[in-house]
């Protein structure tokens, strides 16, 4: 499960880079959403929830 979670952040963090022409509008929209993925996968981690 964890190793799933982890390749699963590492995609994300790697599709909310705006560095691909069509992503330079995005804004901070995805980069937001892996912020709060990443912090609710912390909050999980700590309290032994994975």
């Amino acid at each position: 499960m964890g190793t799933i979670l982890l390749v699963i952040l590492i995609l994300l963090l790697i599709g909310g880079l705006p560095v691909f022409p069509h992503s330079k509008s995005w804004g901070y929209g995805p980069s937001g959403v892996i912020g709060v993925v990443v912090v609710v996968l912390l909050v999980l981690l700590l309290l032994g929830r994975i």
